[in-house]
C-alpha cells in the first residue's frame, strides 16, 4: 500500500523526534563544549564567510545574505555526506579528492573572471540578480570543497558515543547544531560587506576587482592544502 501523505509527515516527525532524543542523551557538558566551540571555528573567517564577503562586495546586502544561505546548504550537504558515510569515502579516496579540488578551484577561477570583468554598475542601482542563482553560486562554492567533509569527519564524532544513541542521529543533529548557528554568521559577514560596498559604491570597479582577487585567493587555497 502507497504511504498517504499524512504518514509520510508522521514519519519524518517521528524520525525528527528521534534525533532529538538522542541528542538530549548527550551530557549537557559535552553539549555546551560542542556548540562553544563550533560557534568559535564558525566565526572566524574562513572560506565561507570570505565567499559570502565577495558577494556582499560585489552586489550589496541582498547578495552577501543569499550567498550565506546557499553556504549553509552547501555545509548541510556535507552533513548528510558524512552522517550517510560518503565523506569517509572522499577521505580514503585520494583521487576523487583531488579531483573534486580542482574542480571546485576551477569554478571559483570562473567566478573570480566574472567579477574582474564586470561592468562598474552599483548595487544600489543595478537591477536585482535573481535569487536562486546567488544560493546556487553559495552552495556549489561549499559542496565542490571536500575540506568541510573532512573537517566535519573528524569533528563530530569526537562528541558521540554509542551509549548516547545511534551514531548516524548523533552525526546529524550536531551537524545541524553546527550548521545552523554558521549559517547566520557567514550571512552577518555577507551583509556587512554588502553594506561596506554600497558605501563605497563610487568605486564599485575597485571592489569589483576585490571581489575577483578574493575568489581567485579561495581557488588556490582550495588546491594548496
Amino acid at each position: 500500500m502507497a504511504s498517504t501523505p499524512l504518514a509520510k509527515a508522521s514519519a519524518s516527525r517521528y524520525s525528527s523526534r528521534m534525533i532529538w532524543d538522542t541528542i538530549a542523551n548527550i551530557p549537557t557538558a559535552q553539549l555546551l563544549t560542542f556548540i562553544g566551540g563550533g560557534l568559535l571555528l564558525n566565526l572566524a573567517p574562513g572560506q565561507d564567510v570570505m565567499f559570502a564577503s565577495a558577494c556582499g562586495i560585489k552586489g550589496g546586502p541582498r547578495a552577501g545574505a543569499l550567498a550565506g544561505i546557499g553556504v549553509g546548504l552547501g555545509v548541510m550537504f556535507h552533513v548528510v555526506l558524512a552522517t550517510i558515510g560518503l565523506g569517509a569515502l572522499v577521505a580514503t579516496n585520494p583521487g576523487l579528492l583531488i579531483f573534486i579540488k580542482y574542480i571546485g578551484a576551477a569554478y571559483l577561477l570562473f567566478l573570480a573572471w566574472q567579477s574582474w570583468n564586470a561592468k562598474p554598475h552599483s548595487p544600489a542601482t543595478a537591477a536585482p540578480e535573481k535569487p536562486w542563482r546567488i544560493i546556487r553560486r553559495g552552495a556549489l562554492s561549499n559542496m565542490l570543497n571536500p575540506k568541510p567533509v573532512l573537517f566535519l569527519l573528524a569533528f563530530l564524532p569526537q562528541f558521540t558515543h554509542v551509549d548516547y544513541g545511534p551514531i548516524w542521529q548523533q552525526i546529524f543533529g550536531l551537524g545541524l547544531i553546527f550548521a545552523v548557528p554558521g549559517t547566520l554568521v557567514t550571512i552577518a559577514y555577507g551583509v556587512v560587506a554588502g553594506w561596506l560596498g554600497l558605501r563605497l559604491g563610487k568605486h564599485l570597479g575597485i571592489m569589483n576587482r576585490v571581489a575577483a582577487v578574493i575568489f581567485a585567493g579561495l581557488a588556490v587555497r582550495m588546491v594548496a592544502k
